[in-house]
């Protein structure tokens, strides 16, 4: 299962952190402080007016879930939790958009590019909740569109985790993780949340290009899409 005890309050705002690492040939690592939403997908949190452009969500942003699933022969209508960020000042990007089919053994991994494309991964976690996936999509301009991917997921009351890891000829050369702790999104938390890490969706674009600027300076090779 990848879901182990009971669910946080709904919807919920996951503080915590990004940390990437990646092998040679240039070795680089970060962390970065982050928060993402968790959410009932049939039940979208809207706030009130005066909070809105810190958090807004619109549905054209992610893939069409059901519909995704009815495309791929899977009659699905039971509850889903999306993990995600939402629009601030009407700006969004989401590396890694996460659904947890709680009523089935799915999980969805929505990937988006700085390019402003998608694609789409159907995972089936075992109970330890991992699932293995060959790479299909072009997300860093450093890595082709080679090797398997191996993502792990925890969901519960006390803890939000996601791990990705890049595999090549059975070697790890990148691995990526979002941890973090759920709490209610009251309209506090959201106000507090926004001020202490402003403009998310914003910073992540812009921390995105810095650290590729940092590793092109370096002279690793950029292979075209």
């Amino acid at each position: 299962m990848t879901v182990a005890g009971e669910l946080p309050q709904l919807p919920a705002i996951v503080t915590g952190f990004v940390r990437h690492a990646r092998s040679g040939p240039v070795r680089h690592a970060f962390r970065h402080r982050a928060y993402q939403w968790l959410v009932d997908l049939d039940d979208v949190p809207r706030l009130p007016w005066y909070l809105r452009p810190l958090a807004h969500f619109d549905s054209r942003d992610h893939v069409d879930l059901r519909r995704y699933l009815a495309d791929n022969g899977i009659e699905y209508d039971g509850r889903v939790v999306m993990l995600a960020n939402a629009r601030v000042l009407g700006h969004v990007f989401d590396p890694l958009t996460v659904y947890w089919c709680l009523d089935g053994p799915y999980v969805v991994a929505e990937v988006h590019n700085t390019y402003g494309e998608r694609h789409v991964y159907l995972l089936r976690p075992d109970e330890h909740g991992t699932a293995r996936t060959a790479k299909e999509f072009y997300v860093s301009p450093f890595y082709d569109v080679s090797g398997s991917y191996r993502l792990t997921f925890e969901l519960d009351r006390e803890r939000i985790r996601v791990q990705v890891r890049l595999s090549k000829d059975d070697r790890t050369v990148f691995g990526a993780s979002f941890d973090g702790v759920p709490r209610p999104a009251t309209r506090k938390a959201v106000l507090t949340t926004a001020l202490r890490m402003p403009l998310m969706p914003q910073r992540v674009s812009a921390l995105i290009r810095m650290h590729g600027v940092w590793l092109w300076a370096r002279r690793l090779p950029v292979v075209k899409r």
